[in-house]
């Protein structure tokens, strides 16, 4: 393993009997196919990236294809799997833990058994559940919890309730959309200010939030007038964190940078759902931006996530 010791905030657990049995309830709508996994992968393309941690989270669909007490029930045997695998491995494994969503009750108590019992590193959302947004009013009872718990919650996307188009899968082009929807409705309805205790973590460099965000903040407040103004609305959107994953390109960083500021960003590789290659391609993309300085390097790649998950050690940890 080489020297960088990034943290990986957007990495996939895949267990393998969530895998077996997601075919049996309705599979992933996204038209992706689940891929190849094991721990022992996991950490040789760790080792390949200079990775120490990778905090380890199940992706879209999550476990929205089982119902009631069978919902519940799937999303505890992840969290408690995946806290086996950071048992065995802290140094190298974290958990965002996964929650019944909209089950409100269920989600509830999977927050307390997460942190209480499994010591949960976070917690991870869908974009969206059955088409409620995370702004929804109706979800507001987890924010609160979330909230009192200064919680970190990270944000993945699933797929919108609209239909993919033929030959383009929803982590295609239909999940940076999803995203940005639910980052910007949790916004206007005043989601983000009325839990400012929480670290938000949008998945792919926030989707186009960044590079739309002047839109959204001066059009807002001519259709709406129970938001904040256009500098305030700008304000709240730099206060969600931003992961790498896909989306540290030469073209696309700068954009990043411009708008969330270097202490925003957190290195993410979408392992293994963006395949081993891929991940590294974008990860020497990163590597390779001569715009951002040593220290600016160390804290997307470490610093920035040990604030957030100071477990994995000390914040300056790694000199430049």
């Amino acid at each position: 393993m080489t020297a960088t010791q990034r943290i990986d905030v957007h990495q996939h657990v895949v267990p393998p009997f969530w895998a077996e049995a997601l075919p049996a309830h309705g599979g992933d709508p996204s038209g992706w196919k689940s891929p190849e996994w094991s721990p022992q992968s996991a950490i040789a393309f760790m080792d390949s990236q200079g990775i120490a941690t990778g905090v380890l989270s199940l992706t879209a669909p999550g476990v929205q294809g089982w119902s009631g007490q069978s919902k519940r029930d799937m999303a505890r045997r992840v969290n408690e799997y995946t806290a086996g695998l950071v048992e065995h491995r802290p140094d190298r494994f974290g958990n965002f833990a996964t929650v019944p969503l909209p089950d409100i009750e269920g989600s509830l108590r999977e927050i307390e058994f997460a942190f209480d019992a499994l010591k949960a590193d976070g917690v991870v959302l869908l974009s969206n559940y059955g088409g409620q947004y995370l702004g929804d009013p109706a979800f507001e009872p987890v924010w609160a919890e979330l909230n009192r718990r200064r919680a970190t919650v990270f944000i993945h996307p699933g797929k919108p309730g609209i239909d993919a188009i033929a030959g383009m899968p929803g982590p295609l082009v239909d999940y940076p959309f999803d995203t940005t929807r639910t980052a910007v409705q949790m916004v206007l309805n005043g989601t983000l200010a009325r839990h400012p205790d929480v670290n938000v973590i949008l998945s792919h460099a926030g989707g186009f939030l960044p590079y739309a965000s002047h839109r959204f903040a001066e059009l807002a407040p001519g259709v709406r007038h129970d938001v904040p103004t256009t500098e305030e609305l700008l304000r709240l959107f730099q206060r969600f964190y931003f992961d790498t994953a896909l989306s540290s390109a030469r073209i696309a960083l700068p954009s990043l940078t411009a708008f969330a500021g270097v202490g925003r960003i957190l290195y993410g590789s979408d392992y293994p759902y963006a395949p081993a290659a891929v991940g590294a391609s974008f990860t020497a993309q990163l590597d390779a931006c001569a715009e951002l300085s040593a220290a600016e390097h160390a804290a997307i790649n470490r610093r920035n996530a040990l604030a957030l998950f100071p477990r994995l050690g000390p914040v300056d940890s790694l000199r430049p």
